[in-house]
């Protein structure tokens, strides 16, 4: 029996482990880096240890560390969650080895999977259904489009879409570099790429005794960055002879490997309902809750209980119910390329209640930084139906409160309600065709509510200058004689400015210009009626940061002074680094006075595991150089000085102090970006600012999402 367990991971899914041990009496151990020293699965372990660094290779990769962890605190057992070494055959040996309780599959099992194109050869053999693999040294146009993939890893490292041949040589090159730098093994490999595809898998659960449950059916088409965005249980729009392939074929496959424990077999479905193999995952998903939602069952508990020897309560899974659907909340702008965010989580408040489930590595006035994953929880809707699932989750985003990054809130509410989510037309390329829309399309009515919004932030502040703290309730305030007095807000993250006017009458009580009815106004809440509707607003400012959260959504504002000072301009020439992040390499030959091409990367910077390429904006020449590989640098910070080579400006000598290069983009409201690389790289092209406005903000198009691939810690 299981006494004491580390979880050799951090975040969401410790805490999730560590819940399941509460339950069953185990003691719990958490390692972590010195950048989670006070996050949220530390303050929740019974014990925690130490792992010096902060970069996931110092720390949680370091599996002689994480053993040694286990060892110093008394855990007789370690479970490593998923990512990080989850599907590292050697740490599971040595998990062992040292006389602790492996709570995964066999090592073998792990070996026999942990590379793609050997698992295809094996699945090949055990008949289960798979796309051909193509040789691209023999690759010819009737090939195309093609999928390359590192053999060792998934998160979308080591990925390309090659839909040009003469491309694929140079995509074969840096999908491979990227793999080995990922995963030490730069085996890359092609397969066909299926248009359309949905990602659909089956979660199966397999004990010593030899039975094996094939639980059903997930599907995760919705992805950005090869990564899930929205998994839900079971996968819709299945007939029951493809379920009973998927199910058959998972199960073959666990059978092939003498697999023990949770796993997943993940298939690639076409449009025309032919299902292929593409990877098993030796380990418990990011989406496991789904699954348990529908089945009634704890995925952790049955791994602890089949890793001390017990057996599968039967020898059939109990029957499923209902619907759930899972969301998957990131500190990222979908906007602006999914650049990830950071800074401090000032609230996180999602509404609790019958059918709905939070997994989370956060609470309010945690600090999301750079060096993991962007997500910070995942919200779980179970319903009867999946109409009502879906209806539930998306209503349930809508009224959390979560102040602090920006977050990919409004979109996983606008496509839950997209026509084609809801229809269960699903597959990889949602956000290829939908993105622009979803982010930079208004919703009808939303622009009034933001302007409500506004207002409500505005009397909410002067209600603090004039009526303190105390609440102010009054009636109509119209006609009145004092002069009126302004606002002025820019909405987060699209960049809208709202000047808000209005007057205060001779008790102090503030009135909007615009005649919406105040009938509340004090600091943190404010109601309204307009049109003979009452709406409340809850309003919180954080320093110029005002959050504004109502029954029908939330709105970020910044608050601005009345007037534009001069000294806060941009000074033109500087190239910033859009997020805080480390430079991991510079362009060949970079320094001072070199020709720079318009379009040509400068500087790559590496944050939150993904990386991002400053890029030139326009030939010129760099007067200045301030970054180096290893320099880390916080948001804002002054990375070159480009000298722009504008038409005629060899005629006249250049203002030194003034050059006429651009910058790289405020990263609040980058000016231009560009569509990224298919695999984890963020182009950001600098943009110059006007002298006169700050820059409208500029929307790229998403890249070609692929359909497979887990988020890892």
């Amino acid at each position: 029996m299981i006494s004491t367990l580390l979880v050799a991971n951090r975040g969401e899914i410790a805490c999730r482990i560590f819940r399941t041990c509460r339950e069953l009496g185990i003691s719990t151990v958490a390692v972590y880096s010195d950048a989670d020293a006070d996050a949220l699965h530390v303050r929740e372990a019974d014990t925690a240890v130490r792992l010096p660094g902060a970069a996931p290779a110092d720390t949680y990769l370091r599996g002689d560390l994480v053993v040694a962890a286990a060892l110093a605190a008394g855990a007789d057992a370690v479970h490593p969650g998923y990512g990080f070494l989850s599907e590292n055959a050697g740490f599971a040996r040595s998990v062992e080895d040292a006389g602790l309780l492996w709570v995964g599959p066999p090592v073998k099992a792990i070996e026999l999977m942990a590379s793609k194109t050997r698992a295809k050869e094996l699945m090949a053999a055990a008949e289960v259904p798979l796309l051909a693999p193509v040789d691209p040294g023999n690759a010819t146009t009737a090939d195309l489009p093609l999928l390359l993939k590192a053999a060792a890893g998934g998160g979308g490292r080591g990925m390309r879409i090659v839909r040009e041949l003469a491309a694929l040589e140079a995509e074969l090159t840096a999908a491979s570099a990227e793999a080995a730098s990922a995963f030490g093994d730069g085996e890359v490999f092609a397969e066909p790429y299926v248009e359309r595809g949905r990602h659909v898998e089956v979660q199966v659960m397999a004990d010593a005794q030899g039975t094996v449950w094939a639980l059903s059916t997930r599907d995760c088409s919705l992805q950005r960055r090869h990564q899930k965005v929205i998994e839900e249980a079971p996968a819709p729009g299945l007939d029951d002879t493809l379920r009973r392939t998927l199910h058959d074929a998972a199960v073959a496959a666990a059978q092939a490997v003498g697999y023990r424990g949770a796993g997943t077999v993940e298939f690639l479905v076409s449009a025309e309902g032919r299902p292929y193999f593409l990877e098993m995952n030796t380990r418990l998903q990011v989406e496991h809750p789904v699954t348990e939602a529908v089945f009634g069952l704890d995925l952790v508990a049955l791994q602890l209980r089949i890793a001390e020897g017990a057996a599968l309560p039967a020898t059939a899974p109990p029957p499923p119910t209902g619907h759930a659907v899972e969301a998957r909340l990131y500190a990222e702008d979908p906007a602006r390329d999914w650049q990830p965010q950071t800074g401090a989580l000032l609230t996180l408040d999602v509404p609790d209640g019958p059918g709905i489930r939070l997994d989370t590595g956060y609470t309010g006035g945690d600090t999301v930084g750079v060096h993991y994953d962007p997500m910070l929880a995942k919200v779980i809707a179970h319903a009867p139906t999946r109409t009502e699932a879906v209806r539930l989750l998306a209503r349930t985003l809508e009224r959390a409160r979560i102040h602090g990054p920006v977050t990919n809130r409004e979109l996983l509410v606008r496509s839950l309600r997209h026509p084609d989510f809801a229809a269960a037309r699903l597959d990889t390329g949602f956000y290829d065709r939908h993105l622009a829309v979803l982010t930079t399309s208004p919703a009808p009515g939303e622009e009034e509510a933001r302007r409500l919004a506004a207002t409500a932030a505005a009397l909410a502040d002067a209600s603090t200058e004039h009526g303190g703290p105390g609440p102010a309730r009054f009636g109509a305030w119209r006609n009145l004689d004092s002069q009126p007095q302004t606002r002025r807000y820019r909405s987060e993250p699209d960049g809208t400015e709202h000047e808000i006017a209005y007057r205060t009458g001779r008790d102090g009580t503030p009135a909007p210009v615009s005649g919406e009815r105040v009938l509340t106004a004090r600091p943190d809440t404010v109601t309204l009626e307009t049109g003979g509707v009452t709406r409340h607003f809850t309003v919180t400012a954080h320093g110029d940061r005002v959050y504004v959260d109502t029954a029908a959504g939330a709105h970020t504002f910044t608050a601005l002074p009345r007037f534009t000072d001069p000294a806060t301009r941009t000074e033109p020439g500087s190239l910033l680094a859009p997020m805080p992040g480390t430079v991991v390499r510079l362009a060949d030959g970079l320094a001072p006075g070199a020709a720079i091409e318009a379009g040509q990367p400068l500087i790559w910077l590496e944050a939150m595991k993904m990386e991002h390429r400053i890029l030139a904006p326009a030939s010129g020449t760099l007067t200045a150089l301030h970054a180096a590989p290893g320099l880390q640098v916080e948001v804002g910070a002054l990375l070159a000085v480009v000298q722009d080579a504008a038409p005629g400006a060899q005629d006249a000598a250049p203002d030194p102090a003034h050059p006429t290069a651009v910058t790289a983009p405020d990263p609040a409201h980058p000016t231009a970006v560009t569509a990224p690389d298919p695999a984890h790289s963020t182009d950001v092209t600098a943009s110059a600012p006007s002298h006169a406005a700050a820059p409208a903000p500029s929307h790229a198009a998403s890249h070609a999402s692929a359909h497979q691939e887990e988020t890892t810690p």
